[in-house]
Formats: structure tokens, sequence, C-alpha cells
């Protein structure tokens, strides 16, 4: 009754509470009118289309220049969208014409809102027309990050943009759902390697916020400002330090060569410094590093793909999956050492698909761990409540189940008896037949008691030759039938044993839970008496200590 009445109780919180969160928009339900199939939300704007001319300081500094020339029978008159991605830092200059814009990819409301990923323009040349298209930008770290120019109808041009920006926050996603659940994940272990991991990730979700632009959308979030190519090798240093340590140890390498703790220590902290020195160093400068880290991370690379082919051909079967992670990373070195075309184009997405792949194999591995931590755990607490002669739950193990069961009875109602079962004259059989053959009574009678309860019972053994039985919610006087079954089963079974001049018996004592006078204690206190009362009386009987002990004076 009880239970019942905390679950109705629960039941009403919550609708209450969905009541109170839906009236917001019962509220507004209430103002539609009837008959209408639409519903018209904002308001009218004279707010100007987003448009920021060029300055000087905007086009200071050193920069590249493309023209993009008209076919040579001129322009069709069809409007034609030029699309311009893979800018990581600075303005980046469209012109054609009378028409000059400029915009930046860490500011979004600096750009034309048909273009999400890039910096587009729009422009209807006049038929025959030969007016060039004019870009610039700023001049890249490193010599093969080179802009890509999209030119094209409108649609398809916004289509391929839309599709990239998609790529890029849908990496940013991944990413963060996979920290959240490293965090539940550390919250229950309090394994601090989750932690690394949350780390990692975020440290990967800023680097590729700059690397594609998101750190403006729809507004700056970061404040990035001019200094993107030091923000950028900041980031790109930082990211390094996490991710080769953890490419090397997904490859096997902790484990193939343990002493090598010391060298990812020195690495993660030398990049982690010039993380912390690069917002100090002259434009100048920054090409240096920017090479710095890329031979480090092809280095890295190269020497964790080593690494994991030893470790398989070692037999290491958690190296499968450290080459799995590493394998987008190797293709994109090959592919920038021999100039793919592809990477050129899409080398943002290529990153950052590379590194969602890596975080979620990284993931793959910890989810492993946590298998194995698990399993390890559940292992060493079968250990600990588990008796291994019989298999049955220990002493320690039982009276947690019992506290259990008087906790549910107390909540929810109804009846709980125990039985304290003990065999007769165990050391005699000890001393008559020897311990191995004490040992197999001790078997046979707890296979003889788990064969014959009902499977929300439980049999413990408490120690020594005594057991201890639960049986919930079933009455004192059928508890009393069923617990005289038990005992005449091990008599029969025992004999079984074939052993000459063994006999088997047990004394039961019988007890029931008393609403509002017993606890674990005193509840065990009775049945334990009621088995001696059964003992005293003779052996081989079950006792019902609810009734008035014989052997006791008036």
């Amino acid at each position: 009754m009880v239970g019942r009445q905390w679950r109705y109780g629960t039941g009403a919180v919550l609708v209450a509470l969905l009541m109170v969160l839906a009236a917001p928009w019962l509220g507004h339900a209430r103002t539609v009118e009837n008959g209408r199939d639409y519903l018209l939300v904002g308001a009218a704007t004279n707010e100007p289309t987003p448009h920021r001319a060029c300055t000087p300081q905007m086009l200071s500094g050193d920069r590249q220049q493309v023209t993009v020339e008209a076919p040579p029978e001129g322009w069709s008159g069809e409007p034609q969208a030029l699309d311009v991605f893979n800018v990581f830092a600075g303005e980046v200059r469209l012109k054609h014409g009378d028409r000059e814009i400029c915009g930046n990819m860490h500011d979004a409301r600096t750009r034309d809102s048909r273009f999400r990923a890039g910096i587009g323009m729009v422009a209807v040349p006049p038929a025959g027309s030969h007016e060039p298209f004019v870009v610039s930008w700023q001049r890249p770290l490193k010599a093969r990050w080179v802009p890509t120019l999209l030119l094209g109808a409108p649609s398809p041009v916004q289509q391929n943009d839309t599709a990239r920006l998609l790529v890029r926050a849908a990496c940013i996603a991944v990413a963060i759902a996979l920290a959240l659940s490293a965090l539940m994940a550390f919250l229950t272990t309090r394994d601090r390697t989750f932690l690394f991991y949350i780390v990692a990730t975020v440290v990967l979700v800023l680097w590729q916020s700059i690397l594609g632009g998101l750190s403006g959308y729809p507004e700056p979030w970061l404040p990035i400002g001019d200094r993107g190519p030091w923000w950028l090798l900041s980031l790109t240093a930082a990211t390094l330090a996490l991710v080769l340590p953890a490419l090397w140890r997904l490859n096997g390498g902790d484990r193939v060569l343990p002493r090598s703790r010391l060298a990812q220590q020195l690495l993660l902290w030398g990049l982690m410094g010039v993380a912390v020195l690069v917002p100090w160093l002259q434009r100048e400068s920054l090409a240096v590093v920017a090479r710095v880290l890329q031979a480090c991370f092809i280095g890295g690379c190269l020497l964790s793909l080593a690494m994991g082919v030893w470790a398989r051909v070692r037999g290491d079967a958690w190296a499968v999956a450290g080459l799995a992670s590493l394998s987008p990373m190797l293709v994109l070195v090959v592919a920038d050492a021999t100039r793919a075309q592809w990477l050129f184009e899409y080398r943002v997405e290529a990153l950052q698909l590379a590194v969602t792949w890596l975080l979620m194999m990284a993931a793959y591995a910890l989810n492993q761990r946590l298998g194995r931590l698990r399993q390890q755990r559940d292992e060493m607490r079968q250990l600990a409540e588990t008796d291994m002669l019989t298999g049955l739950p220990n002493r320690r193990a039982g009276l947690q189940q019992l506290d259990q069961q008087l906790q549910r009875v107390q909540r929810e109602g109804g009846t709980l008896v125990i039985g304290f079962l003990d065999i007769d004259l165990f050391k005699d059989i000890n001393d008559r037949h020897g311990h191995a053959v004490g040992d197999q009574v001790l078997v046979a009678v707890a296979q003889a008691l788990r064969a014959a309860v009902r499977h929300q019972d439980e049999v413990v053994r408490m120690g020594g030759e005594e057991f201890l039985l639960l049986l919930p919610g079933m009455p004192r006087e059928l508890a009393a039938t069923r617990l005289e079954q038990l005992r005449q089963r091990i008599t029969e079974l025992c004999r079984h044993l074939q052993v000459p001049g063994l006999e088997v018996t047990a004394s039961i004592g019988l007890a029931q839970w008393r609403p509002g006078e017993d606890d674990l204690a005193a509840l065990l206190r009775r049945a334990d008496h009621a088995m001696y009362v059964a003992k005293r009386s003779g052996r081989n009987r079950v006792f019902d200590g609810e009734t008035v002990d014989p052997l006791l004076p008036a």
C-alpha cells in the first residue's frame, strides 16, 4: 500500500510539473485563430542587408591576389556566385566592377548571409562582359595551405557551402557528445583517463571552431579578431600535445615500451610550452612554428604506425583500434605529400573528419577500458561476496540481502520469513569421514537448498555448517512446511554421496519479521535461538520461533 501511494504521489507531481511547463505554450495556442493553417512569426524589419566595405587597414599586410577571368565569350548574363574557402585568418576581399566587399571567417556578421562556410559574393555581370572577379587574402603561413575558390551558379555553390557547414558543425557536435559521455563515465569511475579525454576533446572543439570559422558563427564567441594565425597555431600545438600521446597509447606504446611514458610527458609539456609561447611571437616567426608542428605531426604519426604494427605482430589485439584511429591521419599525410587536389579543396573538412574519427576510436578504447574496470569490479565483488566452496552468497552478502528485504517489506508491506539451518554433528562428520567428505556434504546441502527454493528466495552460507534462507512474501505456516520439506530433502540427497556410515541431518529455526519491533539483528537472534531450540529438542527438525519455546521456564 505504501509503495502504491508513493508511485501515485510521484505520478501526480510529474503531471503537475508537465502542466506548469506546458502552460506558456498553451497560452500562446489560445491566441491562434480557428481555421488558420499557417503561423507567421517574427516581424517586419528596417535593418539593411549586412555589408561591409573594405578599408585600407583591412587590406594592409602581406596579401595574395588572384583574378578570376570571364570565359572567352564573356559572361552569360546569368547570376554568378563566387565562394572562397580555407582562408584561416584575415580579411578576404572580393571585387567585381564597382562592387567590393570584405569578410572575415571569424565573424559571420561581416559576410554575405547566403554563404555560411565561406566568404562569397553573387554578382550579375552583363552578357558578353569580360569584367573579372578579383579576390585577395592574407598570405597563408604554409605554402600548400591555399584558398579554394568555387565559381558557378548561386544554387549549387550555396548548396556546397551549406554542406561544408553541416560537416563542420556535425564534427563539433559529435565531439561535444563524446565529451559529455566521457564526463558521465568519469563521474561514475573517477578514472583520470576519462578526464584527460574530456580536456583533449574540449581543446579539439576549440581548434575545430577556429579552423572552420565556426568561432564566428552566428556571432563571434571567441575574441579572435585579427589574431587568427596566433590562435590557430597555439591550439594546434595544444592539440598535438594531446593527440600524439593518445595515438602512441592507442597503438600499444605504453604496453610494449612502458619506459616511453617519460618521453610522452616531455613531448606533451614541450608542445604545451609552444602553445603558451605562440601568442607572444611576431608574425614572421609563425611560419617556422607551423613547419615545426607539421614535422612533429608527421613524425608522431609514423612512429605510432610503426609501434602499432609491431604491437599487432606481437599479438596485441588492442593495437587494431590504434591502427584504425591512425589511418585517416596517414591518408592526410600521404595526400599532402602527393599534393592531392581533394585535400586542397576540402582541407578543413578532411582534418575535422580525421580528428572526429580519432575521438570516436579513443572513445571506443575508453569504453573497452570501462568494460574491463566493471568486469574487474564485478569479479572482485563476486569474490568478496561469494562462498568459494558452495557458490552461495557468503555472510556479508547475505546480511546485505536481508537488510534489503527488510527495507522492502517496511516500504511496501508483506511478510518476510527466514530460516536458520545448521547441519547436525558436522564436526563428527569431519572427524569420522575426513574434511573432503565434509566439503562434499556442504556442497550437497547447498545444491539441495538452491534447487528447492523459489526464484525470489535466497540461500546464504553464513559460515561453517550454517545456512540462512530468506523467504519473502511466504506465509509463516507455508514457510514452516517448506523448511520441513528441505530438511527431508537434505537427508535424502546426502545418502546419494555413497559414503558408508554417513548420516546427514539438519536443524532449522524459523523466525518472521515483526513490524515495528524487529531490526536485522533481532530477527537473526530469534532465528538462531529457534535453531538451537530445535537442536536441544533432539535435532533433525524445524522449530517455529514464533511459538512458545517449550524448553524455557514459564
